[in-house]
């Protein structure tokens, strides 16, 4: 049988993470996660700076409409001196095999399911 691709998901934010300074201080901020799709699904999250960003939890399951939130945090950095241009969170997603446990497992990205993903990119704000 040929693989149903993912549904969708939903994020709240929307589109973007927006964080404002002063940067002296780390930031966290909480972006909801709502698998708005009939099954369930394995998701996890990349930064494109473990440094500056961290994400927890950074993966998950979540059943059909079922929802996490999860916290992106910002370490405090000089604004203006480090390039934040192309930083962004982004969150994949697939489908979890029938019968297996609701248990997050790195290898079901790793076949031939497909996975979708969705870029959240951050602006900071002077």
């Amino acid at each position: 049988m040929a693989s149903v691709p993912p549904g969708d998901i939903g994020t709240q934010p929307g589109t973007k993470i927006v964080f404002n300074a002063p940067y002296d201080d780390k930031h966290t901020y909480h972006i909801k996660i709502i698998n708005a799709g009939g099954r369930r699904i394995g998701w996890a999250i990349k930064t494109t700076n473990m440094k500056r960003l961290g994400v927890d939890p950074a993966c998950g399951v979540l059943d059909p409409k079922e929802a996490v939130l999860m916290a992106v945090s910002c370490d405090s950095f000089q604004f203006g001196q480090e390039d934040t241009n192309n930083d962004r969170i982004t969150i994949e997603w697939t489908n979890t095999p029938d019968g297996a446990a609701k248990q997050f497992r790195r290898e079901w990205f790793q076949g031939d399911g497909m996975v979708r993903r969705k870029n959240l990119p951050i602006e900071y704000n002077p």
